[in-house]
C-alpha cells in the first residue's frame, strides 16, 4: 500500500487549508453569533453559511466526497481522506463545501439506486446546496443497533405506499432547507430477515409527516440542523419512491453505511488534529507552580500519546480506503469496522487531554474542542455502536481458524 500523495490532492490538500485558514476558521463564532441572533434558532440558516457556500463553489471545493466523476470530483476514498480529515477540523465545515452527513450518503443511495426522476427533482438542488436531507432508519422503540428490528411499516396500496412508524435521531430534519427523507420500514415482515425491509423517499411536506421534537446532544441543538423525533401517520407516496425494490433496504443501509462511517472515521482525525493543535499551543502559554505547562512530565505524555494514537487511527483508516477503492466495500468490512471502534475513541481521548489543559476554557465554548467531544461521542454509538462492530471483528477473526 503505498499512502503518500497524488499531485491532485496535494493541490486540493493546500486549496482546502488555505480556504480553512482564510474563510472557516474565522468566521466559526460569526455562525454562532448570527444563529443565536435569529428569534427561532431553527427558522432560518445564517447568511454566512450561504456566503462560504458560495465561496467554496467558486474556489472548486465542492462535493468532493462524491467517487463518481459525473456528479462530484472523481476521488477514491484513498484520495478523499486526508480532504475530509481537513473538513473535520470545524463542526460548520462539511456543510461548506457540501460533504456533510446525512446529505453525503443520501446522495450516494440515489446516484445509485433512484430513479431518473428522483435524480432530477432530489439528487440535483442537493448537489447543488439548494436542498438538505434526512436519513429515518433509528426508532425509539427498538433496538435500533440490530437494523431488522425496525418496526415502521411501509405498505403498498395500489399505486401508492402507505408509512406508519415513529422515527428519531433523524439528522438534519429540524433544517429548514430539509426537504426529502429516506425513510427504513418494514415491507414484508414474513419474509427473509434481511429481506423484510425496505427504502423509500418522503418528502417532509407530505400529510402525515409530523416532526414531534428536536433532540439535543450533550446539550447542544445542532440547529438549524438538528436530531429529529418524526412520527409518520398514514403518509402516502407514489409507489415509485421505493429505492431499487422491495426487501433491498437492508442491502441498501450496508451499502450506504460503509462510505458514511469512513467520511466519520476521517472528520474525526482532524478534529482530533484541532484538539492536539490547541493542546500544544495552550501548554506553551500558560505558567503553573513555576514552569510551563508544556514542561510538566505529564503534559508530554499526553501530546506524545495523543500524536501516536492519531498516527495509528489514521493509518488504519487509511488501508480501509485503499480496501474499499481495490477490493470493495464488502471485503473491506471488517477494516471499516476497526476503523469505526478506534477513531471515536481516539478522537475523545485526545479531546479529552486538551480539555483538561485548557482548564475552564475547555469546558466553554470559547473553544471548539467542547462541542467536538460531544460530537466524537455521539459516534461510538451512530452508524453502528462499538459493540456491534467488535462483534463483527471477533466474528471474521474466528472464521479464520474454523
Amino acid at each position: 500500500m503505498n499512502f503518500s500523495y497524488s499531485d491532485k490532492v496535494k493541490d486540493l490538500q493546500g486549496r482546502l487549508t488555505s480556504f480553512m485558514e482564510e474563510h472557516v476558521y474565522p468566521n466559526e463564532r460569526l455562525y454562532e453569533q448570527q444563529l443565536n441572533e435569529q428569534e427561532n434558532r431553527w427558522s432560518d440558516v445564517p447568511p454566512i453559511m450561504e456566503e462560504l457556500k458560495e465561496k467554496a463553489k467558486q474556489a472548486g471545493l465542492w462535493n468532493l466526497f462524491l467517487p463518481e466523476s459525473d456528479h462530484g470530483a472523481g476521488l477514491t476514498n484513498s484520495e478523499y481522506a486526508p480532504l475530509c480529515e481537513i473538513m473535520g477540523r470545524s463542526m460548520i465545515a462539511p456543510e461548506v463545501f457540501n460533504c456533510g452527513a446525512p446529505d453525503t450518503g443520501n446522495m450516494e443511495v440515489l446516484v445509485r439506486y433512484g430513479k431518473e426522476e428522483h435524480k432530477e427533482k432530489w439528487l440535483k438542488p442537493l448537489l447543488a446546496g439548494e436542498i438538505r436531507s434526512c436519513f429515518s432508519m433509528t426508532e425509539p422503540d427498538v433496538a435500533s443497533s440490530d437494523a431488522t428490528n425496525i418496526e415502521a411499516r411501509i405498505e403498498r396500496d395500489g399505486d401508492e405506499y402507505v408509512i406508519n412508524g415513529r422515527k428519531w435521531w433523524s439528522s438534519g430534519a429540524g433544517d429548514p432547507r430539509c426537504k426529502i427523507a429516506i425513510v427504513m420500514g418494514k415491507t414484508d415482515p414474513e419474509a427473509n430477515r434481511h429481506e423484510q425491509q425496505s427504502m423509500i423517499l418522503v418528502p417532509l411536506d407530505s400529510p402525515g409527516v409530523k416532526i414531534e421534537r428536536m433532540l439535543p446532544v450533550f446539550g447542544y441543538d445542532h440547529a438549524p440542523h438538528g436530531h429529529a423525533e418524526i412520527t409518520y401517520e398514514n403518509v402516502r407516496v407514489p409507489a415509485d419512491n421505493i429505492l431499487w425494490g422491495e426487501g433491498k433496504g437492508f442491502a441498501i443501509a450496508q451499502g450506504r453505511l460503509g462510505p458514511g462511517r469512513i467520511h466519520h472515521c476521517m472528520r474525526l482525525i482532524g478534529a482530533a488534529e484541532r484538539a492536539l493543535e490547541i493542546l500544544c499551543k495552550r501548554v506553551q502559554d500558560r505558567v503553573a507552580f513555576g514552569k510551563e505547562l508544556s514542561k510538566q512530565g505529564v503534559i508530554q505524555e499526553w501530546i506524545a500519546d495523543s500524536r501516536i494514537e492519531i498516527e495509528q487511527a489514521r493509518l488504519l483508516t487509511l488501508k480501509a480506503a485503499y480496501m474499499m477503492d481495490t477490493v470493495g466495500n464488502k471485503e473491506a468490512k471488517a477494516e471499516i469496522a476497526m476503523i469505526k471502534v478506534v477513531a471515536p475513541s481516539m478522537a475523545l481521548r485526545v479531546m479529552d487531554k486538551a480539555i483538561q489543559a485548557l482548564g475552564g476554557a475547555g469546558v466553554s465554548n470559547d473553544f471548539p474542542v467542547a462541542a467536538q467531544w460531544a460530537n466524537a461521542r455521539t459516534l461510538r454509538l451512530a452508524d453502528g455502536p462499538d459493540e456491534v462492530h467488535r462483534a463483527q471483528i471477533a466474528k471474521l477473526e474466528l472464521k479464520k481458524y474454523k
